[in-house]
């Protein structure tokens, strides 16, 4: 029986890829198509269903990307996300305008219940909203059935079935996605939605036949679920003499990591040669273009890993260092690397963030995997690369290892990045302090202590008040009354995604004077000041004393031995804990990042920046592309636990305070580099 299909036509939404997860839960089989895919081409292909993607682009552009405007005409039901939305209002006689108001984070919406694809569904929704684009004048025909405020968020012409939503239904940060989507499908569309993705085990094990023949395949195996289920794929797959499994230490790894994966990976079958390279990595380099406008590309060589401070580069020099440690490691082993294949446990999120054109071509490019790097891109077009779970999210990859009777423990571990802690350690010689730090500065002051703002108007009020609804304004008032809270920003920065793209910006430190802390009151601020700050990707909570006075200066930092010795504890620590009050299965994963900032130091006698601070970071996510930060005190992690982690790791030579990262994503990356 040939499957009823959807099309999902790609804009380069950093979501596209979780929309093709979405239809696949829901037992619907889709195909990602390019935007610009023609009409004919849909018709022929017999799809069911249209659905267009978010992107990090604006109609607005002088070339914007466009879809063929027949789709709309073909009787096929249409649902726009984002830029999808402000594509079927332009291709109607709608205008769309960039408004002074930008949203990007959780919201909550009223929707039109009587709208079909609202079916069953309350006027008040909780949406995530990733735009700066808004529509202007609604289109003919069209009714709006969604407003954020004074914002449309949605309009619709029902009787062609003709829908669109500015919010993302496809992420878990909007609550009742999953049932738009199923309304859509099933109730709107017609479908059936009985295709289940059946043998996925099997055409992995095919495709990796098919490619290898009797090559050999050499495969880096970290100890994490994806490269440990592709490797057990690969066994399966082929002769055991035809595997090499490589797992290098390349001085990034956490305690004690190199020789517990060692003994993990014997208990899951795969016999893995050890290669001690941290000497390697820390005095590496490689050849990087710089882009210059108006210019050819200039070549220029890197400088080595223990001294570069740039997070993309640091990403690059580490995956290419990989490629040719491989390399190096077929030499001694006779092999011909042209000869033989390299197998990577690549997922469709490192994809979407690396801007790989296996995963969309119009993707904006969040971080560099280390699993996609230049020296890895030029393989793949030799056909040299295997990536049988390119297709797979990391909840499937697990179901997939529990199949194959992997360990659960293996199958549980946290992930953890190939660069490991080498991104885990913000790296910096200067503050990061640009023109706009001071004004910054004051508005994140402004907003803390809004019930106090308003009493004594500051000019910069107004930016606030653009950027918020009387009813968040009302709230900001009740919770800055409520519980006393400092805002300092960080002169450092993180990387994070905004409407669809990548963005590098600060990060805003709170803290309070009580002892006790009202965490509710920090989460609500968490997600509000990114909303009017945009250029603000990250919130922090700084444990101790409040922090009064600004920090312009940073302790220099690079990847040098005892940097990485003092983190390296610091995870120890942290992770400690969580496996003594086996907390480590109620989360999704918890990084724990150097930054180069020393508090409480005398500002009188100018005394020297030299300790650094740590950043918590406990996360919870479905999709790996979206994700909540995890509140302490609920059903995650007893606060308790979290002030004993911070009292320990305080205790480490040379920190000077401890932080918890309260920033969902978007806008900021479960990583900070």
């Amino acid at each position: 029986m040939v499957p009823e299909k959807v099309v999902i036509l790609d804009a380069g939404s950093q979501y596209g890829k979780v929309i093709d997860r979405r239809l696949r839960e829901l037992c619907v089989c889709s195909d990602i198509r390019p935007l610009d895919t023609p009409a004919a081409a849909i018709l022929e292909a017999g799809y069911k269903a249209i659905v267009i993607s978010g992107s990090p682009s604006s109609v607005k552009d002088s070339e914007p990307l466009k879809a063929d405007n027949q789709i709309f005409s073909l009787g096929i039901p249409v649902l726009g996300i984002c830029y999808g939305l402000h594509i079927l209002n332009d291709a109607h006689g709608g205008t769309v305008e960039k408004k002074p108001t930008r949203e990007d984070g959780q919201f909550d919406i009223q929707i039109d219940p009587s709208c079909s694809l609202f079916y069953g569904m309350s006027v008040d929704q909780e949406v995530l909203l990733t735009h700066g684009d808004t529509i202007d004048k609604v289109a003919d025909d069209f009714r709006v059935i969604a407003r954020s405020g004074n914002l449309v968020a949605g309009i619709a012409n029902e009787s062609k079935h003709l829908y669109g939503v500015q919010f993302h239904p496809e992420v878990d940060l909007t609550s009742n996605g999953t049932q738009i989507f199923k309304t859509f499908l099933s109730k709107i569309s017609g479908l059936a939605c009985n295709y289940t993705v059946i043998n996925r085990e099997e055409t992995c094990i095919e495709e990796i036949r098919n490619i290898a023949g009797s090559s050999k395949v050499l495969i880096l195996v970290s100890g994490g679920v994806d490269s440990t289920v592709l490797a057990a794929l690969c066994y399966k797959a082929l002769p055991a003499s035809q595997v090499v499994a490589i797992h290098v230490d390349n001085g990034f790894l956490r305690k004690n990591e190199s020789n517990l994966v060692i003994e993990s990976l014997k208990r899951a079958g795969v016999e893995a040669k050890l290669i001690k390279a941290s000497h390697i990595f820390y005095n590496s380099s490689i050849e990087l273009l710089e882009q210059r406008a108006g210019s050819k590309p200039r070549k220029y060589k890197s400088k080595v890993l223990c001294q570069t401070l740039d997070p993309e580069e640091k990403r690059k020099i580490i995956g290419d260092t990989f490629m040719h440690i491989v390399n190096a490691e077929a030499e001694k082993l006779g092999l011909d690397i042209d000869k033989c294949f390299l197998a990577q446990g690549t997922l469709r999120p490192d994809l979407i963030e690396s801007a790989s054109h296996l995963a969309s071509v119009s993707a904006d490019a969040i971080k560099t995997h280390h699993n996609d790097t230049h020296l890895v891109r030029l393989l793949r077009e030799r056909g040299r690369i295997i990536e049988p779970l390119r297709d797979f999210h990391k909840d499937e990859v697990r179901q997939l290892g529990a199949k194959l009777n992997l360990p659960e423990a293996m199958l549980l571990r946290h992930p953890f990045p190939g660069p490991g802690l080498a991104i885990r350690v913000i790296c910096a010689e200067e503050p990061y302090i640009c023109p706009d730090f001071s004004q910054t500065q004051t508005i994140i002051r402004l907003i803390v202590d809004y019930s106090n703002s308003i009493k004594k108007p500051h000019a910069l009020l107004q930016d606030v008040h653009a950027a918020t609804s009387e009813q968040e304004r009302e709230k900001l008032s009740e919770l800055s009354s409520k519980f006393p809270v400092k805002a300092i920003l960080l002169p450092i920065k993180s990387v994070g995604v905004q409407g669809d793209g990548r963005t590098y910006s600060y990060v805003a430190g709170l803290s309070s004077p009580q002892k006790n802390i009202d965490w509710g009151v920090l989460m609500y601020f968490a997600k509000i000041i990114p909303r009017i700050c945009h250029n603000v990707n990250r919130v922090v909570f700084i444990f101790g004393d409040s922090v009064k006075d600004p920090i312009q200066d940073v302790t220099p930092t690079v990847l040098s031995a005892p940097v990485l010795a003092t983190l390296r504890q610091c995870d120890f620590v942290a992770h400690r804990l969580l496996e003594e009050n086996l907390l480590l299965s109620k989360i999704s994963q918890m990084p724990v990042i150097l930054v180069p900032l020393h508090f409480d130091r005398d500002l009188i006698i100018r005394s020297p920046s030299c300790q650094r601070s740590v950043v918590l970071r406990p996360f919870l996510t479905k999709d790996f592309m979206t994700g909540v930060p995890i509140c302490p005190g609920d059903h995650h992690i007893p606060e308790l636990i979290v002030l004993e982690m911070v009292k320990q790791i305080e205790n480490v030579t040379g920190i000077s305070r401890v932080m918890l990262d309260l920033t969902a994503k978007p806008p900021g990356t479960t990583e900070w580099e």
